[in-house]
């Protein structure tokens, strides 16, 4: 069954104006501060929102449900992780980050540890993101695939073409404001989506309970036990979910750019804190909608088997919800992949200018010529991810577990080094440096044995191991690695 034409036109209206949305900011920007900080003008509500849509994507509205329909809602241990890590953020790193005047997070580490150190974690995070983001771009494939029967490239260049454009013109001010208005649209069509599900359930809510119960006891949350192979057990949840998101919200210029957005450092931080409510709201809603749709479909079994689990909440809001609001929350789902788009094109084109271009390159020039070479970075970006999703679709793992693999990673690694820097005046730039490289090394060899089937450790304890090698051996090895000349920072960008 295919997407009906009022579905369509739906669509069509809500991207063209999202799009439009986000362009008229374009004659706000003057300068680099207006295009990457939004000249520190946004309210912290709209930041908070604006922080849930950059870390959601379209990975957690297509996958979540599919995890709690394959098991249960054990997932949400890690989100309780998710909001741990926002109380150290808010109380280790913001302070830090508004003791000047930053673009992104990455001088903060120049600031403290020198120019060498900025490159290495500037760069990193250019790389990953960048892998990360491409995956994302590939989920919405899977969106497209079922909803309009087209092939991968034309519906991704498409989307890529049309986020580029408003993030191109607007900054990261539209991109905020598109933000805020995708989030509360999407939210609001998959309670309208749960509602219709349950009601369409004989026995409604009270037989979805019954079935969950049955079936495994699909609504458990919590599960004490401990080992290192299951990545949504408390421990490893609570703990994994917090060295992950103190990395994600700490060092991310993904989100570090929007807390420096904020107009103070007490706004910053209660945008932050504020968000993980929202972030333990929208999961627990996505996974109630997975437990939800595992009790539709076992009174309406679908005509094939799904082959993944990615494919269950699309399948089920283009089947299944009434014409037009189909088709609004088709567009805010698709929406969510632009929004969370236009927050990595605006992230790499703001550490591509600010860490690489301005104090290598042209690090004289007036902000006209800063601006313009932004917004061709946009474009360059744009023209990468889009290259990476293309790669992407000949991957079978679940899209959401696969991109914070990628991420978790590097994330150790950039954490120690934060780390270091924000709690010890003994970290040297070279001994930090040993410490980020012997991390990083330690955690590729770990994915590599886990890879080949050696070892057998759940990717909630990446960041956990890569943040403690760096740490510990960046912090010995500057008790005997001499320290170096610091260069001095640029000052302001």
């Amino acid at each position: 069954m295919g997407i009906s034409w009022f579905d369509l036109v739906v669509v069509i209206a809500y991207l063209g104006g999202v799009t439009a949305l986000g362009a008229r900011f374009g004659k706000r920007q003057r300068n680099l501060h207006d295009y990457f900080l939004g000249g520190r003008r946004l309210p912290w509500w709209a930041i908070a929102l604006s922080i849930v849509s950059a870390e959601t994507s379209i990975l957690t509205i297509i996958s979540t449900p599919g995890i709690a329909y394959s098991t249960n809602m054990a997932f949400l241990q890690l989100v309780f992780g998710y909001l741990v890590a926002r109380v150290v953020v808010s109380f280790i790193l913001i302070p830090k980050y508004f003791a000047g005047e930053l673009y992104t997070a990455y001088q903060l580490i120049e600031r403290r540890f020198g120019r060498t150190l900025k490159v290495f974690t500037a760069g990193l995070f250019l790389l990953t993101r960048a892998l990360a983001e491409g995956v994302r771009v590939f989920a919405l494939s899977i969106v497209i695939e079922i909803l309009f029967k087209t092939g991968v490239f034309p519906a991704v260049l498409l989307i890529t073409v049309l986020t580029v454009f408003y993030t191109f013109e607007g900054g990261l001010t539209g991109v905020i404001w598109t933000d805020v208005a995708q989030l509360s649209i999407y939210l609001c069509g998959t309670i309208f989506a749960l509602g219709i599900a349950v009601h369409a359930i004989p026995g409604g809510w009270t037989e979805v309970v019954h079935l969950a119960r049955i079936s495994g006891h699909k609504f458990r949350v919590f599960d004490f036990h401990f080992n290192w192979h299951q990545p949504y057990l408390f421990w490893s949840g609570l703990i994994g979910g917090t060295f992950l998101t103190s990395a994600s919200d700490g060092t991310d210029q993904l989100i570090v750019q929007r807390l420096l957005a904020a107009r103070n450092r007490r706004q910053s931080q209660a945008a932050l804190l504020s968000s993980g409510l929202i972030i333990l709201f929208q999961f627990t809603l996505f996974l109630c909608v997975g437990v939800v749709l595992f009790a539709y479909y076992h009174f309406f079994p679908p005509a094939h088997p799904f082959s993944r689990a990615d494919k269950i909440f699309p399948t089920f809001v283009m089947t299944e919800l009434p014409t037009g609001l189909s088709g609004l929350l088709i567009a805010a789902i698709i929406a969510s992949a632009m929004a969370n788009l236009s927050a990595a094109f605006n992230s790499l084109a703001s550490s591509s200018m600010v860490d690489f271009y301005k104090p290598f390159v042209r690090p004289n020039a007036d902000e006209k010529h800063y601006l313009r070479v932004s917004r061709g970075m946009t474009l360059a970006w744009g023209a990468i991810l889009l290259g990476i999703a293309l790669v992407s679709q000949y991957l079978h793992e679940s899209v959401l577990e696969l991109a914070l693999t990628i991420a978790s990673i590097p994330y150790g690694s950039l954490l120690g080094i934060f780390m270091l820097g924000a709690l010890t005046r003994r970290a040297t730039s070279r001994g930090t440096l040993i410490g980020a490289v012997a991390g990083l090394t330690t955690l590729m060899a770990v994915v590599l044995a886990d890879a080949l089937g050696l070892v057998n450790i759940a990717w909630t304890w990446y960041v956990v191991i890569g943040t403690l090698v760096t740490f510990v051996v960046g912090w010995l090895a500057s008790a005997v690695a001499p320290q170096v000349a610091i260069p001095p920072a640029t000052p302001g960008c």
